[in-house]
């Protein structure tokens, strides 16, 4: 910092004087303007998904509520919220979206449209998209409802499905019965509103209309027997795959 100031009058004090001073090679890189950073010109792009519109299908009801403060514990700041209501054939689903986020709702086209006040703003871009897919989800919940298979891979994995009325949370609540090499077998209540049901004894299909609810169920039931990659054992969530290292060798 000393030298950059001391090389500074040195240069002012070369400049004022009438005649011309030749600075030591050494000192031209220094006395130099740094240039600029350039940073991207390019236009701030819309939300790949949030652009679209989302279609409702007939029998699907979307009631969209007055703004509300919803209170928060981890800050002072007010945290506002709109309710969003999503009813259809198969029940009824809340969700709470931000107040930045705005639904154009087409009643006679069946369609709806999200938009944010300010996209030059992060934490919009990223919460269009991410209220957009929660919204399609919902949609999709209450007409169609959502599922998820579990597949057992490993020498007496088995699985059931069975009613345990003397430690059921809700009346009919059915658990998930798994037999994965442990000494006791692992018995998992289904949240309310989802059903199971075992085709195979290698099989559990997961209904409801809560996509969150049904792939979190599935991630707890999973942590029982994570795949592991050698002999390709353990309980594989839809589609899921993994690839197989070779064994090692001492």
């Amino acid at each position: 910092m000393l030298a950059s100031n001391t090389s500074r009058r040195a240069l002012a004090s070369c400049s004022s004087s009438s005649t011309a001073t030749i600075l030591p090679s050494f000192l031209v890189p220094a006395l130099q303007p740094t240039p600029r950073r350039t940073f991207s010109a390019t236009a701030n792009r819309p939300s790949k998904l949030g652009r679209n519109a989302i279609s409702i299908p007939p029998g699907v009801e979307l009631e969209v509520g007055d703004l509300f403060v919803k209170k928060d514990v981890t800050t002072y700041l007010q945290n506002k919220k709109r309710k969003v209501v999503v009813k259809g054939p198969l029940g009824k689903l809340e969700l709470d979206i931000p107040s930045f986020v705005k639904i154009d709702h087409d009643t006679e086209g069946r369609k709806a449209v999200l938009t944010v006040e300010d996209k030059a703003q992060k934490k919009q871009m990223e919460m269009w998209g991410t209220t957009w897919s929660y919204l399609n989800n919902y949609i999709m919940g209450v007409s169609e409802g959502h599922t998820a298979v579990l597949r057992l891979v490993g020498i007496g994995y088995r699985a059931t499905v069975e009613l345990r009325p003397a430690v059921e949370e809700y009346p009919g609540q059915q658990f998930v019965c798994l037999k994965l090499g442990f000494s006791h077998p692992v018995e998992m209540g289904l949240p309310l509103g989802m059903k199971a049901s075992a085709p195979q004894p290698t099989r559990v299909l997961l209904e409801g209309i809560d996509k969150e609810q049904i792939m979190s169920f599935a991630a707890k039931v999973r942590k029982w027997r994570v795949p592991e990659p050698y002999k390709g054992k353990g309980i594989f969530v839809n589609d899921e795959t993994i690839k197989l290292k070779a064994k090692k060798i001492k």
